[in-house]
């Protein structure tokens, strides 16, 4: 009980405390980066205790800078959310059984996340979120607005052979988000064209050898960035944020806005 309370107490002084929830909404808990973007849209004030610490990390956020250091993080220990009492934890597939079990046994229901490959996944995601917030209305909101983004993204000339590169050197496969993002935008997949799947190695000797109309960079590595790349005849460089691609929901428009930007200084 005294460990509770002093994490209780620990808690309370690392960040902004949230306002209270309405009455008869479930209060939350995040420990999903994907989760808390979109339960900071579709949740009613209050509702949300706490998110992911991932999400105060700028190198890893889903969420608009800004956004995250609104709410508490944590680290998501079973022993954090206890203490916190929420009565739905938001996590991932990946979840440990042993945290999930404690959870459940404290009376807490666990609801998980997968990941969102495609825009109706996504879509799916957020009604599922917006179900358990009881926010069924803000959840359409958001779908609607996802959906005229991605219509107002559509492009329908030549493609440009474009490399997604990311960080590790590695690439989207054709059934990710990240693809369809790009082929409704106007780039056609250079790593697709080359048998590459999702997460499969490409290295720089190879985008060297057989160079894309356009490499996207969407990590730091010295690889992705290295000097030689900005030499090629006939191939332009640019730099894609990584945290656009790590999630759908509400980084979707931003991530078609910024392909559509690339898209467009590349006609």
């Amino acid at each position: 009980m005294r460990a509770v309370l002093v994490i209780t107490a620990l808690l309370g002084g690392c960040a902004a405390e949230p306002h209270p929830a309405a009455s008869g909404v479930p209060s939350i808990v995040s420990l999903n980066p994907c989760a808390d973007a979109i339960l900071h849209e579709v949740a009613a004030p209050g509702q949300l205790l706490s998110i992911s610490h991932y999400s105060h990390d700028p190198r890893s956020s889903s969420m608009m800078p800004g956004d995250a250091p609104g709410y508490p993080s944590n680290g998501g220990t079973a022993e954090e959310v206890i203490a916190l009492g929420p009565d739905v934890v938001v996590a991932d597939i990946f979840m440990p059984p042993a945290t999930r079990s404690a959870l459940e046994n404290a009376g807490i229901r666990v609801e998980l996340l997968g990941i969102a490959g495609t825009l109706e996944e996504s879509h799916a995601q957020i009604r599922q979120l917006a179900a358990v917030t009881g926010e069924a209305q803000r959840g359409e909101q958001l779908v609607a607005r996802i959906d005229t983004a991605w219509n107002s993204a559509a492009f329908s000339g030549s493609p440009v052979n474009t490399l997604l590169w990311q960080a590790g050197g590695i690439v989207p496969g054709e059934q990710s988000l990240a693809s369809a993002m790009l082929e409704h935008t106007g780039f056609a997949s250079h790593a697709a064209s080359r048998g590459l799947g999702q997460g499969a190695y490409l290295p720089l000797e190879e985008v060297l050898s057989d160079p894309p109309s356009l490499v996207l960079a969407a990590g730091n590595e010295r690889m992705l960035s290295h000097p030689v790349l900005r030499q090629l005849d006939n191939v332009r460089y640019d730099t894609f944020d990584s945290a656009l691609l790590y999630c759908g929901g509400p980084s979707i428009p931003r991530a078609l806005a910024r392909l559509a930007e690339i898209r467009d200084s590349s006609l």
